[in-house]
């Protein structure tokens, strides 16, 4: 069933810029791995707090793209730029939006139900 991942991190002191540098590198890879799309969001209110967005069809490819080379490399060379532990959760979609143009869309998305 598809849905979006989404992952919160938060940076530790003096390296949120280098992390969001290193995070907007490696969220886009899980387009490898099937992902339809990606994002990182940065808080303006606290700009060491991050969310990695991902969504799959399926979170098989999640876990593909998770415990893949890339990512495991991004935590291992980034640990200490990060606070853990980092829990992400799965999420299905009940609606979106959005102004295309001069058109403005919604999508009502059932997750399945």
């Amino acid at each position: 069933m598809a849905g979006t991942v989404i992952v919160p991190w938060y940076a530790t002191g003096f390296r949120a810029d280098a992390f969001e540098e290193a995070l907007n590198e490696v969220a886009a890879t899980a387009l490898r791995y099937g992902a339809t799309s990606y994002a990182v969001l940065r808080a303006r209110d606290d700009t060491y707090k991050f969310q990695q967005l991902a969504s799959f069809a399926e979170h098989l490819d999640w876990e593909r793209y998770w415990e893949g080379p890339e990512m495991l490399d991004f935590r291992v060379r980034h640990s200490s730029w990060y606070q853990v532990p980092v829990l992400y959760g799965w999420w299905d979609m009940t609606v979106s939006g959005g102004i295309e143009g001069s058109l403005v869309t919604s999508r009502a998305a059932n997750g399945g139900r």
